[in-house]
């Protein structure tokens, strides 16, 4: 690759099509979902050539009986019965995954590595499916095939030939399912490594250590049934029209009994508004939409905390004259830290919550009157909490102002986070951790036989860190597109480069297979909508979704072809060329997945009786200690937390940058330029802006700009020639893409409390191309 080749790839590398015509922006006022969702489908299974397939995993996708688990969101299922459960983005994600296009040897003889780096994402992606191992071959820049035999030899090789175990990482996608991740982990725990990073640690891992610090629970204690049964909504940092679409019908079931529903978010997004859901076909029918908020308000980037503060600060001042504002019985019975919190709230000053939320005390107050006039009330959030310095302090903040009013182990009460992919959840419960706990170390030891390792392992950025150092010399992705999803996108490609080997466990091409170490294996595996056949039968897998419910996945179709292996397999297989000795029955596991789970219900708490359990027509749901108001926690009750409010103002001149997806996008993989509930055509280059701060700037509309960013240690990053997008957004405060924008989150901006990157809160400057 030439430097200039070089540069381009570092600075601005293209994920999308190439746009299909001039950029359009026309602001969308039409509902979610409905028939916009319908013509979008349609199109695209025509596009992709699945108008026979694609209905078909319709009728089978999120079915108890026999189906397969959707590999897009972690949103639960129906859970009267699976009836149609499907979404817009649901149904790409799996007509993309079922594409009759292949990627063989043919393909990887035809084109080098170095030529591959410069097609697109949705390019590479948009090739179909791999269909047998590959390995690079660095004299002639390609990949070319290679047996699984000798697939596993190599990485056995590597793995048996580090100096230390923690020479390795093994990360892990969402979509992995629950038995390939409980061998996974017991590989590399077996190993001697907890050097674990998991696509957790970009997203969620906030919220699992702020709702652990406070209930002694990493998940949220709420199910569809208390959605169903809740008197109050409060969605805060969700764009749930694209990241969970399924969430429309519980919004609309919502509205339609009388329920308040109150959306805090910097941009009103498209599920705020009005929604026509696809399975109601009366409603289609009559073209009728169902609202979907009663309330929506825009705080600024990071502004969550405060306005949940002020929330808290309103009740609190009600209750010297209203004995129902607080749960004095509650407080008392579960709680610790009340006074300390009460005191805090008293001493924070109306005026300050005003401006590090950027909402008015009015409307402040129109939160909390629903707040406390509701018996019942669900708080559910996302990213656009957890992605900041301060994401932990603001998940606790939501525990604080649930625990006033006794919002906890009562149905149709509680908090609710919104996990992104699959099995996500499942991931973690099943030991996809650095960080590990006593209590789980031992029982996998006594279980398992192994010693697994007590020093905490890697995270995500500290892999990256580790790599970019020399000493991790392995890295193995289960899985998902690392090299696009980390954040500084330059200095990722880097340590990826200074690996010896890279391994990457995927479906389709993507640009993690051609940012490699010295060594790089492909190995192709098994899509969800598969046929996993071993030597007893066809096997199903289990996942987890975001509520703690697990169910049984079984595959519809032929495998894409015969040589894939399923995650399971391939697990084990590298496991027994890297522990030749180990006392393990890998092969033995792999024959029915049946056995994998026996081991698991003696290993995992809440796994207890899983065979049997699992295949009840909806699954079973993992018992969840704080639902029962029982609190793993030091003080063995619930604990108020008494953080200060941080500053989210930005400085003169500069902005707060929250990077998203588009609406046609899942994760890394783009679908199209469109992003029709934001009004946008043939267009990903771009930032949101609000009106006044464009002015300010002298920026016209969808005039190009340069974008800089400035990392805590001082360093910049930049994006030049984007175009801004005047946009409903509060002062102070822009958004754009992510993968493009991940190259200006600095890998050093993460936040100390969670260690995630922070990248809903990028400090920038924006400038109007001279």
């Amino acid at each position: 690759m030439s430097a200039s080749d070089e540069e381009q790839e570092r600075l601005e590398p293209r994920v999308g099509p190439v746009p299909t015509g001039d950029p359009e922006f026309r602001p969308y006022h039409h509902p979610a979902a409905g028939w916009g969702a319908a013509k979008s489908v349609t199109q695209f299974l025509v596009r992709e050539g699945a108008l026979v397939d694609g209905p078909r995993a319709i009728k089978r996708m999120n079915h108890e009986d026999g189906g397969f688990d959707c590999p897009g969101c972690a949103w639960p299922d129906d859970t009267k019965g699976l009836h149609l459960d499907i979404c817009e983005n649901g149904i790409k994600h799996v007509t993309w995954e079922m594409t009759r296009k292949r990627v063989g040897r043919e393909f990887f003889a035809a084109h080098a590595v170095t030529e591959l780096r410069g097609w697109s994402d949705y390019d590479l992606e948009n090739q179909g499916r791999l269909t047998e191992p590959m390995v690079y071959d660095p004299e002639t820049d390609h990949y070319v095939p290679i047996s699984w035999k000798d697939a596993f030899d190599v990485v056995g090789r590597a793995l048996r030939g580090l100096d230390d175990p923690d020479q390795a990482a093994f990360y892990t996608s969402g979509r992995l399912g629950n038995e390939a991740t409980f061998l996974y982990q017991l590989m590399a725990r077996e190993l001697g490594t907890n050097n674990l990073p998991d696509c957790s640690n970009m997203c969620h891992e906030a919220s699992g250590r702020a709702l652990t610090a406070s209930l002694g629970t990493g998940k949220g204690t709420v199910d569809l049934k208390d959605w169903e049964a809740t008197d109050a909504l409060f969605i805060l940092g969700v764009n749930a029209a694209s990241n969970a679409p399924r969430m429309l019908t519980a919004l609309a079931d919502a509205y339609d009994r009388g329920a308040q529903i109150v959306h805090i978010n910097p941009l009103v997004e498209a599920a705020a508004t009005r929604t026509i859901v696809p399975h109601d076909f009366t409603d289609m029918a009559l073209n009728k939409a169902t609202r979907t908020s009663t309330l929506n308000l825009q705080p600024r980037i990071g502004g969550d905390m405060a306005l949940l503060r002020g929330m808290a600060k309103a009740v609190l001042e009600q209750s010297p004259t209203d004995p129902k504002a607080l749960d004095r019985e509650f407080i008392d019975r579960h709680t610790t830290g009340f006074d300390e919190y009460r005191a805090l709230c008293e001493a924070t000053p109306w005026e300050e919550i005003e401006n590090q939320s950027g909402v008015s005390r009015a409307d402040v107050l129109k939160a909390a009157r629903v707040y406390r006039d509701a018996d019942r009330s669900i708080v559910s959030w996302c990213l656009g909490v957890t992605q900041h310095e301060h994401g932990v302090d603001t998940a606790r903040e939501i525990v604080n102002l649930l625990l006033l009013r006794g919002n906890l182990g009562r149905e149709g009460a509680g908090p609710s986070p919104v996990r992104g992919h699959s099995n996500v959840q499942g991931n973690r419960t099943c030991g996809i951790d650095h960080r590990p706990g006593e209590e789980f170390l031992s029982r996998l030891a006594e279980v398992c036989d192994i010693e697994p390792p007590r020093e905490h392992g890697l995270d995500t950025v500290a892999t990256i860190k580790a790599m970019h150092r020399g000493e991790v010399k392995v890295f193995v992705g289960m899985g998902g597109n690392f090299a696009l999803a980390a954040p500084d996108t330059p200095y990722t490609y880097e340590a990826l480069r200074t690996c010896d080997l890279t391994v990457q466990v995927s479906t389709k091409l993507n640009r993690s297979h051609l940012v490699h170490g010295r060594e790089a294996l492909i190995l192709p595996c098994l899509g969800r909508t598969e046929k996993d056949h071993q030597r007893k039968g066809v096997q199903s897998t289990s996942v987890e979704d975001s509520m703690s419910m697990v169910h049984l996945s079984v595959g519809m179709k032929r495998p894409a072809s015969p040589h894939l292996l399923s995650e399971p397999a391939i697990v084990a297989g590298m496991a027994r060329a890297a522990l030749p000795d180990s006392a393990t029955p890998w092969e033995w596991y792999i024959e029915d997945y049946d056995r994998i789970r026996d081991t698991m219900a003696q290993a995992l708490d809440g796994f207890e009786d899983f065979n049997r359990r699992v295949r009840l027509p909806l699954g079973f749901r993992i018992k969840q200690p704080a639902r029962e108001l029982v609190f793993r926690t030091p003080s063995g009750r619930a604990e108020f937390s008494v953080a200060a409010l941080p500053d989210v103002v930005p400085a003169p001149g500069t902005l707060a940058l929250g990077t998203m997806r588009s609406h046609d996008q899942w994760n890394t993989t783009i679908y199209s330029d469109n992003d029709r509930y934001r009004g946008i055509k043939n267009l990903r280059t771009l930032v949101f802006m609000n009106r006044d701060d464009m002015r300010e700037r002298g920026i016209t509309a969808s005039a190009p700009v340069d974008i800089t960013s400035t990392a805590k240690d001082g360093s910049r990053r930049h994006l030049n020639g984007y175009l801004a997008i005047p946009y409903d957004i509060p002062r102070g405060c822009a958004a754009g893409y992510m993968p493009e924008m991940n190259v200006l989150c600095a890998l050093g901006d993460y936040s100390t409390q969670s260690d995630q990157p922070i990248m809903k809160h990028v400090k920038v400057t924006i400038t109007a191309v001279r």
